[in-house]
């Protein structure tokens, strides 16, 4: 097989990668892409570090074994905890997703940003070297997610237990007067619908979606390994419950989904 015919392979610790792959397949919608929901597994958040590095080895090496000519680590906490790891241990590309503090740090005129992300993720070596850079001079409220990854790996994206643990959580940073919501775990975006109630339209919210899918468009350019016809369908394995997967995705006819265990 020629190598740019070859598939992009995806991780996340459950559904929420998908947001990810939603922002590549809109930029790269002749790729095919292989995307594993480590749901079992989830959420990544609350595990000890080398717990994160030993699930990021296993779902890169099945990725490889399917043949990935470029692997995106479509998770948060997976990415600023394993991701020097998986870098040092691999000669395929692999692409990572952080949350958007430069971005959110740069163009807060109140100088007060949130960040709602997973405790694995604000308590990483690379999240507070890349909080240090950047928030010189902006105060940062920081806000564990606590309980939202299982929620939403319920696919139930409407349920009134998700709604109220979403208000409380938000509440701490408004108070604050912040205009920026920095979006720090993939499964976040789903919550858009409940945060567009919530938060006050001068509070501008961002992820990392849209700069994951240009990374990963740039490598592909710079690789010459960018797909130039279509064809292949893209995959979705669940360890779990792939009928969730479907139900976000509300899949289109080049989307596969099935179980595998892994």
């Amino acid at each position: 097989m020629q190598k740019e015919l070859a598939p992009i392979g995806m991780f996340d610790s459950g559904i929420g990668g998908t947001s990810i792959f939603k922002e590549i397949h809109k930029l790269l919608p002749l790729e095919q892409v292989i995307y594993l929901a480590d749901s079992k597994n989830a959420p990544y958040g609350a595990k000890s570090q080398q717990e994160i590095i030993d699930l990021s080895i296993k779902n890169t090496e099945l990725l490889l074994e399917m043949g990935a000519k470029l692997i995106v680590v479509a998770c948060n906490t997976a990415t600023t905890n394993a991701i020097k790891v998986l870098r040092e241990k691999y000669s395929t590309p692999i692409v990572g997703i952080e949350p958007a503090i430069k971005p959110a740090a740069l163009n807060s005129k109140n100088k007060t940003i949130g960040i709602l992300a997973t405790k694995g993720t604000l308590a990483s070596e690379l999240f507070i070297k890349t909080s240090d850079l950047y928030t010189r001079g902006t105060k940062v409220i920081e806000v564990v997610g606590e309980g939202l990854v299982p929620l939403i790996e319920t696919g139930n994206l409407q349920q009134p237990a998700l709604k109220q643990l979403v208000k409380e959580l938000v509440k701490p940073m408004l108070k604050e007067n912040i205009d920026y919501l920095v979006l720090g775990c993939s499964h976040y975006p789903y919550l858009m619908p409940i945060l567009n109630e919530i938060v006050p339209q001068n509070v501008q919210i961002i992820d990392s979606g849209r700069a994951a899918a240009q990374q990963t468009k740039n490598l592909l350019e710079k690789l010459n390994l960018l797909r130039k016809d279509s064809g292949e369908k893209c995959i979705f394995y669940s360890n779990k419950n792939p009928r969730i997967i479907e139900k976000i995705l509300q899949s289109e006819e080049r989307f596969l989904v099935g179980y595998k265990d892994f």
